[in-house]
Parts: structure tokens; sequence; C-alpha cells
């Protein structure tokens, strides 16, 4: 036996060939990461010598045209009287949001960089919600699936179709924790919980970027909107956000990290203020937390017209003193308000910011543009007839039927009228459910709408006994209406109502499609009055009276409070904004091929009064029981306090049993230990099913006021009539870990209660101790 010594100071001990063989291979496989490191410094290095040999060569006013962003729909600030095509050729604007039309025209636009001295190509922005032309489920209802690799896949589709017509970054995935159903805007996020959006965060980030922006299918991603948007006061959308730093950190902070975490390349700044300061000119928010903190290095960019913004908010005397506070918060590209291109050259002269300032937010900018490979390829891989081929393809459309499948909820079923049978006479009411385009949202603005398969169409490829009366106008708010432009005809209501109960007098069911329009959530949709309309109710109560089952088909953008509606229902399915597929998913479920599975991730308040309401609240140190003393505790005179439907909650056409919480230990004496733990779920009913198992944690006892739990693992199991499966979790002190006074995010030790079930309300319970 001899020892060899390699020129890196390795020894190899010769005994066979197969062992030499070996030996080597993990020599090899030793120096793999740090052979990826030197690659990667490598590509660094090439992209800062490049950025630094542009940058020389740019005049101030042709690097304050790279922190600009313009759209082509609307002409705002300064430049007002300056058409949005001269600006992109004349450099001022680098950047650009909103290019309309097939790929050859929005290509012809994007061309318009070979126009400008130094030829740097666009960002091409478009605000990619839940797809492109195949379009999702809102993203509300894309949580409710808990399927984060479906979730991936969606974003993943919009990707390769919106790259595809020309676009190379969206404003997307939105990852505002919301309380509150009041705001407009909880449709495009998902929902109450941190942790559950955080997962979601990330795969939408994976899906878009695909860990390789060169890729000609791959988009930028934009997490939005940082930071506490939906925070705001009363639901009222771009109202003030205040709150605690501790409330912060734990809640609403973690989703925009995970995002982030994951390679996101951009990040919009919110329209809200933040410890009295607005988002958009918050040094703390942009630089001490986003960059010092977190170590996020991409490029951060306002929200539409933000910056002039700032005068308003009352922070900046003028729009030049507005572009300053940006700038030096951390703002590195403008949207839409144009203020740095404008007065920025001028602040420079003055003194008032420094090149320095400049130059680092162009430079993150130019970052972006080579990470996405278009200084090699600025139309990333153009072919013009590549959108045809990889748009609204089979694939898209199944990917599309699966997640609105997936996002149903079932939150009513008495006497088991679902599902129903395929050959029953069906009377189809309701204004939404012949109506293609009420199946997407108002952040669909591109979906194909004639590729839509509304509800009607749906059913009927099914069952050619669906007879269908539109039986009610939407809303006969007298304020809505004038606020949106609509009108109430009282005489056409009674009509309507009397065509629908006609129908239904003649058939075997009801299925009524109601609830909110596209027009009643979204961006400024803000309501007090979050009920199904009024006029919808009476119907809905008219039918009831025919003394035929009636299936409610909920259509919203929020949760609803229904709990007076329910009473007239014997069945109901919240199904969200569907999307393309909308009509066939809507048929799978209603005859039984799909066994709905989704779970709400906000809670579904009784009233209004509730608000906010959300199921990780603390105890306060007058807890009040359901059902117990009421006098000088936490409750309401006139309300309950539990709310309608839980966060979690989802029925099934099955139903699902927990056994008791097995634990590998109860009690934990190292902190590099790990907890095993074990619950066997059994499908009790006769239809196979998918049940999404939920484990939270509470920690009662600690340095601070903790809340009576938290969703720390989930898993989703599919069982068939009478299966069993054992579903095991592992929790490890990370689990534990929270954001103490001091906002260290560490463990205490201690006794813990852990819960598992079928949404956070029902739930088997054990505890542990874990010691220090």
């Amino acid at each position: 036996m001899k020892t060899i010594q390699t020129c890196s100071n390795f020894f190899i001990i010769v005994m066979n060939k197969q062992t030499i063989l070996a030996l080597i291979l993990a020599h090899i496989l030793l120096f793999v990461p740090y052979l990826s490191k030197c690659q990667s410094k490598k590509i660094n290095h090439s992209s800062d010598s490049f950025i630094d040999s542009l940058m020389i060569e740019m005049s101030i006013e042709e690097k304050l045209g790279q922190l600009n962003l313009i759209s082509t729909f609307v002409r705002t600030g300064p430049f007002a009287n300056k058409r949005g095509a001269e600006k992109m050729k004349d450099g001022s604007a680098g950047n650009v949001f909103n290019l309309m039309g097939n790929s050859s025209s929005i290509q012809s636009k994007l061309e318009l960089a070979e126009d400008t001295r130094l030829d740097i190509p666009f960002l091409s922005g478009l605000d990619i919600i839940h797809g492109f032309k195949t379009v999702f489920p809102v993203p509300l209802g894309m949580s409710c699936t808990w399927d984060t690799t479906l979730i991936e896949k969606t974003a993943r589709v919009a990707a390769v179709e919106g790259s595809a017509r020309g676009y190379n970054w969206t404003f997307s995935p939105m990852v505002d924790i919301s309380r509150d159903p009041r705001w407009g805007r909880v449709m495009e996020g998902s929902g109450e919980d941190p942790y559950l959006g955080s997962k979601i965060a990330k795969a939408m980030v994976r899906g878009y970027q695909e860990n390789d922006l060169t890729r000609p299918d791959a988009i930028m991603a934009c997490v939005k909107h940082f930071a506490l948007y939906g925070a705001a006061e009363a639901g009222r959308d771009y109202n003030v956000a205040d709150m605690s730093l501790l409330t912060m950190y734990q809640n609403y902070l973690p989703p925009y990290k995970a995002a982030i975490d994951a390679g996101a390349g951009s990040v919009m700044v919110s329209f809200n203020e933040i410890n009295g300061v607005p988002a958009t000119a918050n040094h703390w928010l942009l630089t001490d937390l986003l960059r010092d903190q977190w170590g996020f290095e991409g490029f951060v960019v306002t929200d539409y017209n933000a910056i002039q913004e700032l005068i308003e908010h009352g922070v900046a005397a003028d729009y030049k003193e507005a572009a300053e506070l940006a700038l030096a918060a951390g703002v590195d590209m403008d949207m839409v308000s144009e203020g740095f291109v404008a007065y920025l050259k001028q602040s420079l002269d003055q003194g008032k910011i420094t090149k320095e300032q400049i130059d680092t937010a162009v430079r993150r900018v130019l970052e972006a543009k080579y990470k996405l490979g278009l200084f090699k390829d600025p139309y990333k891989d153009f072919d013009p007839q590549r959108a045809d081929r990889v748009t609204l393809t089979p694939e898209n459309k199944n990917v599309a039927k699966l997640a609105a499948q997936k996002s149903f909820v079932l939150l009513k079923n008495d006497r088991q009228v679902l599902p129903l049978n395929e050959n029953s006479k069906i009377a189809l009411v309701g204004p939404f459910a012949d109506n293609r385009a009420e199946m997407l949202s108002s952040w669909s603005p591109l979906g194909d709408v004639e590729n839509i398969i509304s509800i009607l169409e749906g059913l009927k490829k099914r069952n050619p006994n669906v007879i269908y009366a539109q039986g009610t106008q939407v809303n006969n708010d007298t304020l809505f209406n004038k606020k949106r432009k609509g009108e109430f005809d009282i005489a056409m209501q009674k009509k309507l109502v009397n065509e629908a109960l006609h129908i239904a007098n003649e058939s075997d069911v009801i299925v009524a499609v109601l609830g909110e329009s596209k027009e009643m959530s979204g961006e400024a949709k803000s309501r007090t009055d979050i009920s199904i309309p009024e006029c919808q109710v009476e119907l809905l109560k008219a039918l009831k009276v025919t003394g035929k089952p009636v299936v409610l088909l909920m259509m919203s953008g929020r949760p609803l409070t229904i709990e007076n509606v329910l009473q007239y229902t014997d069945a109901t399915l919240a199904i969200w904004r569907p999307g393309t597929e909308a009509g066939n998913a809507v048929a799978n479920v209603l005859f039984g091929d799909y066994n709905p599975s989704g779970k709400l991730t906000m809670t579904f308040p009784r009233s209004v009064g509730q608000i906010p309401i959300y199921y990780n609240h603390k105890n306060t140190g007058r807890p009040y029981v359901e059902g117990g003393e009421e006098n000088y505790l936490s409750n309401y005179l006139d309300e309950r306090n539990s709310p309608l439907f839980p966060f979690g909650y989802g029925l099934s056409y099955t139903t699902f049993s927990y056994d008791d919480i097995v634990l590998s230990d109860s009690l934990m004496t190292t902190e590099s230990s790990i907890l095993k733990v074990n619950i066997k779920v059994t499908n009790t009913g006769d239809v196979a099913g998918e049940e999404t198992v939920q484990l939270y944690l509470a920690d009662p006892v600690a340095s601070i006021t903790r809340p009576v739990k938290e969703l720390k693992k989930f898993h989703k199991v599919f069982l068939a009539p009478r299966e069993s499966k054992n579903v095991n979790f592992e929790i490890t002190t990370d689990d534990l870990k929270f954001y103490n006074a001091s906002l260290e995010y560490n463990w205490e030790p201690g006794r813990f209660i852990i819960y598992i079930g079928g949404d956070s309300q029902s739930v088997q319970r054990a505890e542990f101790v874990w010691q220090k």
C-alpha cells in the first residue's frame, strides 16, 4: 500500500481500482460547490465589467432614462405632452409597461431601443396576475388549493404565454397579508396566514423565473406591495397601515422575505405609509430592512404615480422634493410619475442628491436587464409564431381546469344534495351563469374571453336538461350603481325573477350563480357591505319557496357575509372567479367527477362588525369561551366571537376522521432534536377524496403574548373510501421561533400545544415540553 499526494494537498490511499475511483469521485464532488461558486463569481465579474463599461458611456440624461418606467396607456407627469413612443426612441424612458397588440406589434415597439444612442433594451412589464391568455382562478381562490406545486405550474404557464407575446417582467406575486375582506384587493393575495402566504410566494417566483431568467420563457417577478398594504385601515384602499413592529415582523413581512429569498428580481413599493413615512420615501423600509437586513440585490420600483403622491401624503413640498426623497430612500425606478427624469439632474446640480445615488439605482436596473439576458438577446429569442404555439394549449387549459376545481370550497351540503344526478333537470339562474367575461377578474385584462367556458356551457355539455334564466340584476344599491355607472330597473327585476321561478318550478334542482360581479372586487373596490346584493338575495328567497333543492355557486373575490343567505340554500360552493375553464370545472364538481377539496385561506365573518377577524389572534387577559360566562370578557353583546367559517375550513363529498396525535416524545431536551408527529386520518365516507391535514402550534407562556395557534405545517393526503393513512410531520426548534420584544428571531423553552385537524377549529390536541 502506498500514498500519493495530490497538488491540492489531498491524499489518496491506493488499495485497489474500485477504491481509487471512489475516492477520486469523492474528491471531485468535494470541489463542485467551490467550482460552482467560482463560476458564479465569474458571471458576476462579467456583469460588473459590462455594466461598468456601459455606465462610463452614459450621460446623466441616459442614466435617468433607465430609471423611468412609462405606460403607453396614459400621459402623466411633466412630459404628458410627449408620446410614449417618442420617450422610448429618445432614451428618456428606458422601460415600458402595458404594451398592447400581438407579438409582432409589441416587438416593433421594443425595437425602438435601437433608435437610442446606446441601444439599451427595455424592460417590458405587465400585470400578469392569475394567468395571461389562459386564466386561472384569482389568487385568493388559488391559495384555497393549498397546492404549491400546482400554483407554481400556473405561474409557469403564465410566464410561457406572456413571454411569447413580448413581456419580460410581471407585477406579481402580490403577497400582502390581509385580515380585512372589505379591502377589494384581497382577491389578489393569498389570505391571512404568513406561513401559507410565504409558501405560495416562493412557488409563484419559481414559476415565473424558473431559476434562470435568461430562458426565453422566463419573466422577472416583482414582489408587491412592499409593505403592509393589506393592512389598510378600515379596509379602504390606499389608506394608512399602522401597526407595531412586532406585528409587522411576525405576521406581515414573512411572505415578502420568502419571495425575495426565492430570488425575485424586483420589488414594488406600496402606497401606504409605515411608521408615519410613506413607503415610497421610507429609508428604513427600502434600505435598512430590504437591503441591509434581508440582502435584497434586485431593483425597487414604485407603484403607479407614487412619487408624485408624496406631495399629498404631506412629506414633500413639491414634485422635485418628492423625487429626491424617493431616490434617497432606495427607490430605483419611477413608475409613471416621471419625477426622476424630470428633476434629478437639477437636484444633482444643486447637491440635493449625489451621483453615487443615481449610479447605484441605474446599476440595479441594468443588472436586472443583464440577468434577463437582454443585452445578448434583447427580444428573448423572438418568434412571431411562438405565441400561437404556446398559448391556450390543451395542456394549459387542463391546468386551468384542475386549478379551478381544486380552488372551490364547499361551505354547506345539507342532506348530501351534491353531487347532482347527471340526468336531473336543472334550472340554472343568475347573472353570471351565462357570462364568459364574469369568469375573469379586473386583473385579467388580456384573458381570452372567446375561449372561456361559461357555467351554462359547461353544464350543458354534460346535461342537455339545463334551462337558463338570468333571474336578477346584479346590484340594487343606489350609491354603488351611481359610483360604478350602473343602474337598477324595478320592472325589469320583477320580470327576471318571474322567469327564474317559471323554470325553477319545472326543474328537479336549482343552481343559482350569485355573488359579486368582477367590478365589485379588486383595486379601488373596497366595500363596507360585503354581503350578496339584496336583489340577488330576494331571488334566492323566492327560489327556496319552490321547495326544490337550491345549490348556490357563490362568485366573489373576497369572503362575504352570507350567514343570512345560507338559510335559503341546501348547498353552497364558493367558486371565486374561476377563469378560463370555469364551466368545465363547475360541471366536474357538481356532477361528482371531482370531489371538492378547497380550504379557506381567509376567515369568513358572520358580520362586518367582526372585522378584522382572523384565526391566529391573541387571547387577551379576559378571553371569552363561546357559550360560557359573558360579563366583562372580550366579546360582543350583539354577535358571537366565532367566525361563520374559520381559516382552513372546507367540506368534501366524503368525511374524514382524525385519531389521536402520537408524538415521538413528550419531553425534548436538546435544541437539535426532531419531534416526530403522527396522526392517522381515515376517509369514513363512500367517496374518494383529498384532505388537507393542517398542523398548528401554540406557545402558551412566553416572554411576549403569543397567538392562540399558528399554522406550521400542512400535508395533502388522498384517501379511497374507508382508507386510512398515517400522516407524519417533523417539528424542530425552527418551528418554535418567533420575534421577541427585541425583534430577535428565536425560540424559548417551555410547554407547547400541537393541534392537527381539517381546519383551524376542528382539531386534535397534544402537548410537549422542549427544554433549552
